[in-house]
């Protein structure tokens, strides 16, 4: 490791991601895997596997925790927008870590796999923040436990179930947004079926010193390559969701980020959340700008930072995320206007290089989730 990259982390499939070629980049404090090599790596190549098959990520860079203790569901709730107390059993919800002005501190995963409080997944570049947060103002008998020792490996793409199913056939049974906690490959594990790609899948926790091993047992399927955070990042535009830093910051509002859904009913009604007045007011038509999807009609990519300009060329606004659509064929990106310009179908232009190229605001997600949802019984 290079004097610079010394206080960069490993997580514990680092050297698996070496041995099959990883291209090593830092990320969000971590050497990671931005692509692999070979006539199968590349980011356009991995991006396509897992819309076509099975891709597995190494995202042990997030950040795991579990809340304990009798109070732990009404003292998460104290820093969050989400209904947890209803939440029923086997089951997680995405929702956003508020600060005391209704500003995004992350995004985050929260689950009851067991009957032990919950099990919580943040981004890797807030972990620490997040931890600190959240752990240094609960009170009463509920505690946060960081867990540590522990890996996070998610496998997505169309065939990710059949993958799974033959280490554990019920696996198969799970929903979106199921969360269990099970014995799969000989350890304790934390599974839920979701992911980043806006492709059906699982996250699974197990304990760091399984999971080279248990990495390796996934990859013998033919249908599952490694993926690397290139593919990640261009999939996950694609599905339209925010990336934590880039898309939304601790100024942005869940209203403003096009994050409304992960306001829960009873949280609105009660109005008991962090920056509750500020976001009711703009979830009634107070926001100032919202998050919009754009379809670049020409010229270059428009990525973060490029301006956004309404059809006289006046700035309007900015690029958060942008790229060209592996599966579109087209360029995409994520931006913030003011409600105004946001109706679908509205022409603008991005600027990018100092060239004014033709936009259009298009439907989020720019391609359509694939998400498995369980059929509904009569």
């Amino acid at each position: 490791m290079s004097e610079a990259n010394s206080d960069l982390k490993r997580t514990p499939l680092y050297d698996a991601h070496v041995a099959a070629g990883a291209r090593i980049v830092p990320f969000a404090g971590y050497e990671m895997p931005v692509q692999y090599a070979g006539e199968n790596g590349g980011v356009l190549n991995e991006h396509r596997w897992t819309r076509e098959h099975a891709g597995l990520f190494d995202v042990s860079h997030m950040g795991q925790a579990k809340i304990t203790g009798a109070d732990a569901i009404a003292q998460f709730e104290r820093f969050c927008c989400g209904d947890y107390e209803g939440l029923k059993p086997g089951k997680q919800r995405y929702s956003l870590l508020l600060n005391d002005q209704g500003g995004i501190l992350d995004d985050l995963m929260a689950g009851k796999p067991d009957e032990d409080g919950l099990f919580v997944v943040v981004n890797a570049g807030c972990k620490d923040a997040d931890f600190a947060y959240i752990g240094g103002k609960l009170q009463g008998d509920a505690t946060l436990t960081r867990l540590e020792d522990r890996a996070l490996l998610a496998i997505q793409g169309p065939e990710a179930a059949e993958v799974m199913a033959k280490h554990e056939p019920k696996l198969a049974d799970l929903g979106f947004m199921d969360s269990v906690r099970m014995e799969l490959f000989g350890v304790d594990a934390y599974v839920s079926r979701s992911g980043y790609t806006g492709e059906d899948g699982y996250e699974i926790s197990v304990p760091a010193a399984d999971a080279e091993r248990i990495w390796n047992l996934i990859l013998e399927d033919d249908k599952v390559r490694p993926i690397g955070l290139g593919a990640r990042d261009s999939l996950r535009l694609e599905a339209g969701l925010p990336l934590y830093g880039h898309d939304a910051d601790e100024t942005t509002s869940p209203v403003e980020a096009s994050l409304g859904f992960a306001l829960s009913k009873r949280r609105r009604d009660a109005a008991d959340f962090p920056g509750a007045d500020r976001i009711l007011k703009e979830r009634d038509g107070a926001a100032g700008r919202v998050r919009i999807g754009l379809h670049v009609k020409e010229g270059a990519p428009a990525r973060e930072g490029a301006e956004i300009a309404d059809a006289e060329g006046n700035v309007i606004g900015r690029i958060t995320s942008g790229g060209p659509s592996p599966t579109l064929g087209k360029n995409i990106a994520m931006g913030y206007v003011p409600p105004a310009f946001a109706e679908l179908g509205t022409a603008l232009k991005v600027i990018v290089r100092g060239r004014q190229q033709a936009a259009e605001v298009v439907a989020m997600p720019f391609v359509a989730q694939r998400y498995y949802r369980k059929p509904q019984t009569a």
